[in-house]
């Protein structure tokens, strides 16, 4: 298949699935990546099952045995502050992110306004808004408005993830 094909799973999605025709192919394809990367992620990284508290046991983990390298992230970091942070105060797209109580809400609050600057806090900061991501994205969240303004937020995401395995995910 060329890449003006589509295949009958697109063309179904472009019919059927709102705002999906609208959605421009780098934004679709962000998003097939990171769905790709999450599954590695958790099939490599998570032993097949993620969740908020085993997710901060890998941070913690991490920053225990030396390998969380919180200053690889900082770019990532520097984007979800801005995008979710301005003038001291969350901006109008933080509480989209849907956090759980045990998703750390207070952490990631204090971390992305620039109160706390732990590096196995930022590591899990990153990890819970990725969480969030996956969950909005595979539980429906973002069909609320269409998926459109995502690109961004799932390149980002995909640092994270593409690095983060490579440190810790047992990559043939």
């Amino acid at each position: 298949m060329n890449d003006k094909e589509q295949s009958t799973s697109e063309l179904w999605l472009e019919a059927h699935a709102p705002g999906f025709r609208d959605l421009p192919d780098p934004d679709r394809r962000a998003m097939f990546e990171f769905a790709f990367l999450w599954t590695l992620f958790e099939a490599q990284v998570m032993d097949n099952f993620a969740r908020a508290d085993r997710i901060r046991e890998r941070a913690d983990a991490w920053a225990a045995d030396g390998t969380l390298e919180a200053d690889l992230y900082e770019a990532e970091l520097a984007y979800f502050r801005n995008r979710y942070f301005a003038d001291g105060a969350p901006t109008h797209r933080f509480p989209y992110l849907n956090l759980r109580p045990s998703d750390h809400p207070d952490l990631v609050q204090t971390v992305l306004e620039g109160a706390n600057d732990d590096p196995r806090d930022k590591v899990l900061c990153l990890l819970m808004i990725i969480w969030r991501l996956r969950n909005n994205l595979f539980h429906g969240a973002k069909w609320a408005y269409q998926l459109r303004d995502q690109r961004e937020n799932f390149t980002q995401a995909n640092r994270v993830l593409m690095r983060m395995l490579e440190r810790h995910g047992r990559l043939g």
